[in-house]
């Protein structure tokens, strides 16, 4: 049961619930990434609208108590004449909605959604930034142009929230310090929690025996992900460990994996990540480009010994050799290692699972996140003179 007490209370002119939407890619993202802010928006008494393209994931967005608004035209990967048709639905959308609020995420949404929103007349417009779409190692075209689109569509917000500090820092120049802050990420601490009795089941499910260890890692199967430098790692370990891989597919992008890479076995997705990632004696992401890593603040709350990539968006889950082991992205050498000690030294896993639980608790809590979302929106309404009814603002 989430506790909104401590939540500000926000009302619309004559009183009335205040119409917020959350704009998405698609609507996994709507259920998994923003799962807590939306049952938190919901039970503060807002009337909550999700948008994205549709998808196999707007049932449990509607169980959630939002209303599903689809975008059929929408899609993940940059195409001009289905760009436009999404623009176009959106727009529509926005004005049909009569929105108090519209909170964009995502890199392609944020920027349509910010633009459209304020072309709509959208009162308050904000947009959370889940990392910049880009990688260690992009050319100058590519900083270019993905900075200078989001420098762009950053104009256009009321407001900026970040993930991390290092986004901000980045875009310090097209957004001022006031019209911005870092707000970090969080997961449901109430669900994510050790789980022995779900280790025991989903270790039997595996078939492992007593004494085996178990390896795992969580996320889309893109290459984006490091999975291939995952499988590398694994190949030269076999013997040592089960090797396991859950996530859904991504067919719609580019980097999308087509075929299994060899020495990972992987089981699709799960409902019952907290047991899957409890049975796990090693997390591991090699992850490319992150924003806040979700599935290692998820690993973190449960646990779980860490060995993530040294980059913007997985640094904010844990400090180098306290809670996590950090290793260069695409090094295939330092990853098999990383593994490999921990692996080997069960003292080390028993600190870095504890050290990762305690930081979990202090920084992880999503509803904090949720909180920083709606005291954005109210200072905002202040700032411009809606007849709002905003209590409970720090």
């Amino acid at each position: 049961m989430l506790d909104t007490k401590t939540m500000p209370t926000l009302r619309g002119p004559g009183d009335r619930p205040l119409r917020v939407a959350h704009l998405t890619t698609v609507d996994m993202s709507l259920a998994l990434l923003l799962g807590t802010e939306l049952r938190i928006d919901v039970a503060s008494g807002l009337e909550v609208f999700g948008l994205s393209a549709p998808g196999p994931w707007v049932d449990k967005v509607e169980a959630l108590g939002v209303t599903h608004v689809p975008l059929a035209s929408l899609t993940r990967s940059w195409d001009v004449a289905r760009d436009a048709a999404a623009g176009r639905e959106l727009f529509r959308a926005l004005r049909d909605l009569e929105l108090d609020v519209l909170h964009t995420h995502n890199p392609k949404t944020g920027v349509l959604g910010r633009l459209l929103g304020r072309a709509a007349g959208v009162p308050v417009v904000v947009n959370t930034c889940h990392g910049l779409w880009l990688r260690p190692g992009d050319g100058l075209a590519r900083k270019a142009f993905v900075l200078g689109l989001e420098g762009i569509a950053a104009r256009m917000s009321h407001f900026e929230l970040y993930q991390n500090a290092e986004d901000q820092h980045t875009l310090r120049r097209a957004v001022p310090a006031r019209r911005s802050l870092v707000v970090g990420n969080g997961v449901d601490l109430s669900r994510f929690r050790p789980d022995p009795d779900g280790r025991a089941r989903v270790r039997r499910e595996l078939g492992l025996r007593d004494g085996d260890l178990l390896v795992g890692g969580v996320g889309r199967r893109v290459a984006e992900k490091g999975i291939a430098e995952y499988a590398a790692a694994a190949r030269t370990l076999a013997g040592k460990a089960r090797f396991f891989w859950i996530g859904p597919d991504d067919p719609d992008k580019a980097d999308a994996l087509r075929a299994d890479e060899a020495g990972v076995e992987f089981l699709g997705e799960r409902s019952d990540m907290p047991a899957v990632y409890s049975a796990l004696d090693v997390f591991v992401l090699p992850s490319h480009r992150e924003g806040f890593s979700r599935s290692g603040m998820e690993a973190a709350a449960c646990g779980v010994p860490s060995v993530l990539t040294d980059i913007r968006g997985c640094r904010e889950v844990g400090a180098h050799e306290r809670e996590v082991l950090l290793v260069p992205p695409h090094d295939v050498a330092a990853l098999t290692g990383a593994i490999e000690r921990v692996l080997l030294d069960a003292p080390l896993r028993a600190e870095l699972g504890r050290a990762a639980r305690e930081r979990a608790l202090i920084e992880f809590d999503q509803r904090a996140v949720a909180r920083a979302s709606l005291e954005t929106y109210a200072a905002i309404a202040r700032r411009k003179g809606l007849d709002w009814r905003i209590e409970g603002v720090r």
